[in-house]
């Protein structure tokens, strides 16, 4: 594909082939004052492809709250940064290699949690936790089964091999992902707070250096195919999926952190998306300055690169550093100890322009700023999406009982055990995880003491989360609820919220109604980002998730962070005994409109989603972690998907114990169906001890938080109001059964 390129003329044809507009092209030359070398189009191509300049999103991503006393860095770096006390900081981020996945995925999967990996620690973190958001098709369609395995063997695969844990995710199933799967990977790291680690480029001569794997031909216009929807070709573009080395990875880690520890750094970026292109743009042009890269140097794996393969190629496992005048060669001895390949390959210039030179021959001349200040920026037309009616408790009647209702559910395809595919990660390499995938609401990894004498108190709570169905029906209560349910998450835990990473996954921008979806999440994460204080640090934009025309449903991901300051007082949803009380937060209002129950029991995809009542939000999860921190709660859980009875047979399940049902107090007019599957927002269920209930209720009560007693926890079945009884051991054995049924049956 690449060598055919250098046979023709660089024109508006080859251009529209590399993603370019009638218009953009016209601006390219202007820019240049000439038409452009082949090098050059490709530069120009994966710097204004959607992927490297959110050319349709960044109008919107701007409104979003970026700044928190304890934010360190926003939006902009590698990563974002948050002060979590003690000098220490917290280095995170999200994002997608869904297309790749799709075409295939063992290594999209796989360099998606390498590059990750790369965002977190080329600003001074050592990594210390991987979690993923996934997304695949209708569990009947032909492709499923295959693309499940795959993603799920290179995402355990890599981490596992790097060494880091797997601690946290979410994986749903909707035939709108048939043809476009979603692989979001995020990775959370700690620094000290003193010591991060920048991408601008400073100081005229100094030298540009290359380390890592060297450079090869996988990956090339990766950027580009990630910015353009599918069609029936999607096969033939498996030369644009990279090919990952989790070993190379590792020691590259310890490289890189080892020469962290010395004064050599100025500045350093990762190799990702458009590999030596953006990382040598972007740092030259935070910084203000020039950039000279003589080609020959680079370090190949393949004979015979041509400058336009080698500044475009997306090979893993590699990084560029801008060095302190005269610590070439103490950075080498480091590289080289740790086995991995050391080349300068140029210089920074005063003359605020890339240059690059291939066998004597200057490939590519242009100005930098306009790379960055004239990349395309589009406010394309937003079409609002229709609102759907509210549908009334009682508007649809129930099909079935309300225990044969929950055995179904807990056993469908988005509500059962993940325990297959948690099982193939490593959540407890490191030794520090504290709850591990499905004991809590959000994985909790133990810190270290700063001052290196071993393992503290303190714990970081993480999670990722997202309901794509509320999305569709109405964008921006989906945003917020997006939002809420991850500060919820961690909340549940008894860690404070303090930011999140997001990961924006939509179709085709170019349509309005997909446009108005993206603006109208935005808006709805906006607003709960304010209320929550939970501001948006870092993120990544994935548009064009479409093949033939069908669009993902609108999948805004969110990463959230949060710390606990002792993790002895983190409260998982398991069950902890008999005996317990078990108190409600949140009033039932029986909200069907959008739930699973709607959809897996009565078979429909219907009515407006639940709204998100942002001050009940606050007061409710600020007054659960205030019980969890005074040691008054045994177990908790945030009521999610499926509503209040699945997310009372997850913590039985959990924790191996039954309880007899009561009807809450100011639910009894409410249908049964609609109390135990309704999905309204701002909930948890506590179990405590008989004494803090009292305390509980009380506290509640003079906080105006609607509060009541839902039952007490006993025996080997969870018992209904109505006598009816279903056994844990029952609930147990259907929860965990359909995945692994599901993977074993043959292609």
């Amino acid at each position: 594909m690449t060598g055919a390129h250098g046979k023709r003329p660089v024109d508006q044809a080859l251009a529209r082939e590399f993603g370019l507009t009638a218009e953009e092209w016209g601006k390219v030359q202007a820019i240049l004052g000439r038409a452009p070398s082949l090098t050059e189009l490709g530069i120009f191509s994966v710097m204004w492809s959607e992927h490297c300049s959110y050319k349709s999103s960044r109008v919107w991503l701007k409104t979003l709250p970026t700044k928190a006393p304890w934010v360190i860095q926003g939006p902009g770096e590698n990563a974002g940064v948050i002060d979590i006390g003690d000098g220490q900081a917290a280095i995170f981020k999200m994002e997608s290699h869904n297309h790749p996945s799709f075409i295939e995925p063992y290594q999209g999967a796989a360099t998606g949690v390498g590059g990750i990996l790369r965002d977190v620690f080329t600003m001074g973190a050592r990594p210390i936790a991987n979690l993923n958001a996934l997304r695949f098709g209708d569990p009947a369609h032909p492709r499923t089964r295959r693309l499940v395995a795959g993603v799920v063997a290179g995402i355990g695969g890599y981490g596992n091999c790097v060494g880091v844990p797997t601690v946290g995710g979410e994986v749903n199933f909707h035939p709108a992902y048939n043809g476009n799967p979603l692989v979001n990977a995020m990775t959370v790291g700690l620094a000290p707070a003193d010591r991060i680690f920048y991408s601008a480029a400073a100081g005229i001569g100094n030298p540009v250096v290359y380390v890592g794997s060297r450079t090869g031909r996988d990956g090339i216009h990766g950027a580009t195919m990630a910015s353009a929807e599918f069609g029936a070709d999607s096969e033939e573009k498996r030369p644009t999926v990279q090919v990952g080395d989790p070993f190379t990875e590792k020691l590259l880690i310890e490289a890189c952190l080892e020469l962290m520890a010395t004064d050599a750094i100025v500045a350093i970026q990762d190799m990702g998306a458009a590999g030596l292109t953006s990382s040598s743009v972007e740092m030259a042009g935070k910084g203000g300055v020039g950039i000279e890269l003589e080609l020959d140097a680079v370090p190949q794996r393949e004979t015979g690169m041509t400058a336009y393969e080698m500044m475009l190629s997306e090979s893993q496992e590699r990084m560029l550093m801008i060095l302190k005048p005269g610590a070439e060669a103490k950075a080498r001895a480091v590289f080289e100890k740790w086995e991995l390949d050391f080349a300068v390959i140029g210089h920074l210039t005063d003359t605020g322009r890339i240059v690059i030179r291939h066998q004597g021959k200057v490939e590519a001349d242009i100005p930098l700023a306009p790379l960055s200040d004239e990349a395309p920026l589009y406010r394309r037309p937003t079409a609002e999406t229709p609102k759907r009616p509210v549908l009334a408790p009682g508007a649809v009647a129930a099909p079935m009982g309300t225990a044969e209702a929950l055995m179904q559910l807990i056993g469908s395809p988005d509500l059962c055990s993940r325990r297959w595919i948690y099982e193939q990660y490593d959540h407890l390499v490191m030794g520090e995880t504290i709850k591990r995938p499905a004991a809590a609401d959000a994985a909790i990894v133990r810190l270290p003491r700063p001052d290196g004498s071993g393992s503290g108190p303190k714990g970081l709570a993480m999670t990722t989360d997202v309901t794509p169905r509320y999305c569709l029906a109405d964008p921006v209560e989906g945003g917020k609820q997006a939002v809420a349910e991850a500060w919820r998450n961690i909340t549940a835990t008894g860690a404070r919220p303090l930011a999140i990473t997001d990961n924006m996954n939509f179709g085709n921008p170019e349509k309005p109604e997909i446009m108005g979806q993206f603006a109208g999440c935005i808006q709805g994460m906006a607003a709960a980002c304010t209320a929550l204080d939970f501001p948006v640090v870092s993120g990544n934009v994935s548009l064009y998730n479409e093949t033939e025309g069908r669009a993902i449903l609108p999948t805004p991901a969110i990463g959230g962070v949060g710390v606990i300051a002792d993790v002895a007082k983190a409260r998982g949803l398991a069950l902890p005994g008999a005996g317990f009380e078990l108190v409600l937060i949140g009033a039932p209002v029986g909200w069907l409109g959008c739930s699973l129950w709607l959809r897996e029991i009565a078979g429909r995809e219907e009515g407006a989603p639940p709204p998100v009542d942002l001050a009940a939000e606050r007061r409710n999860g600020e007054l659960v972690r205030a019980l969890i921190a005074e040691g008054l709660v045994g177990a908790c859980h945030d009521i999610a998907d499926g509503g209040l009875l699945v997310a009372l047979a997850e913590m039985a399940i959990a924790g191996g114990v039954g309880a007899r049902l009561v009807v809450p107090a100011g639910a009894e007019a409410l249908p049964e169906h609609a109390l135990w599957f309704g999905e309204e927002q701002g909930r948890y269920v506590l179990a405590l001890a008989p004494a803090p209930t009292v305390t509980a209720l009380a506290r509640a009560k003079a906080l105006g938080i609607p509060a009541a007693r839902l039952g007490q926890t006993g025996g080997d079945a969870l018992t209904l109001p109505g006598g009816a009884s279903i056994s844990v051991e029952s609930l147990r054995r259907t929860h965990e059964a359909w995945l692994p049924a599901y993977m074993s049956q043959a292609e």
